[in-house]
């Protein structure tokens, strides 16, 4: 399974995403985010895709042309547990688009689980 996250501007968010990225074994990871969050590290590699749009269609075109030949398989793990509502629909819609199907995925204290 392929992991796709939102690194937004709240560094605390970062934690969960880590955690996400490290806990489970992933065939790809990919993380968007602005110019700052290009600033995010990680124990696995993982490939970052800037995007610096504040409006939300230009957001979501953005998106879905960078990811564009990216995804490998039909569906995809994501965590917005990072980012704004406005950012979580703007990835949201571009997976959509290319088209992928989704599950959510999250960090609990039991580990990681496909909400």
């Amino acid at each position: 399974m392929e992991l796709v996250a939102f690194l937004g501007a709240g560094k605390g968010t970062w934690a969960q995403i880590a955690g996400v990225i490290n806990r489970e074994e992933w065939d790809n990871i990919i993380l968007i985010g602005d110019n700052s969050a290009k600033k995010f590290t990680s124990e696995k590699d993982f490939e970052f895709i800037e995007t610096n749009s504040s409006r939300l269609v230009e957001l979501k075109d953005d998106i879905l042309k960078k990811l564009q030949g990216k995804i490998k398989g039909t569906e995809v793990a994501l965590t917005i547990a990072s980012g704004t509502g406005k950012e979580h629909m703007a990835l949201i819609s571009a997976l959509l688009n290319l088209p992928v199907g989704i599950r959510f995925t999250a960090l609990t204290k039991d580990g990681i689980v496909f909400l």
